[in-house]
């Protein structure tokens, strides 16, 4: 399989990655191995926290969104590298039970004047929970093959 090169987008498209579900033990899992936190690991200290409960990690929330992205296979032989993600906020707290979907829209997809076999695709992220709550914004770069060297 072979995903989409830089011509293959048009900017303002919105794709749609499939939803990723979080529970008790993903959100906790993750949190004791990359962000081991008290409101991310231990129920009794999250629920006299500022939150009220368990919360998941915002790197997981960044982490799994861009997994269900790259499962889609839009970059698979194509994808050179990604410069960087910027602007990330975190909107609103992910808890066990949650079920996060990523919109994901084409902001600009430009060839590179010095290497014409390639371009930058950015894309701007929106998040949204089961109720379709904004948990996560962002934005990222990556760079793309082009079909055809001009």
């Amino acid at each position: 399989m072979t995903g989409r090169y830089l011509e293959d987008y048009t900017v303002g498209e919105v794709i749609v990655a499939p939803p990723v579900r979080f529970d008790e033990d993903y959100i906790v899992g993750f949190a004791k191995e990359y962000d081991p936190q008290g409101i991310h690991i231990d129920k009794d200290y999250a629920e006299s926290g500022p939150f009220g409960g368990l919360i998941a990690s915002g790197f997981q929330t960044v982490a799994a969104s861009f997994a269900s992205f790259l499962r889609m296979g839009l970059f698979v032989d194509v994808s050179l590298a990604g410069p960087g993600m910027d602007e990330i906020r975190w909107v609103r707290p992910v808890r066990p039970g949650d079920s996060l979907t990523p919109h994901v829209t084409v902001a600009e997809a430009r060839r590179s004047r010095s290497k014409p076999d390639r371009g930058i695709l950015h894309l701007s992220w929106d998040v949204r929970n089961q109720d379709g709550d904004t948990v996560l914004t962002m934005s990222s770069m990556t760079m793309i093959k082009t079909r055809h060297a001009e």
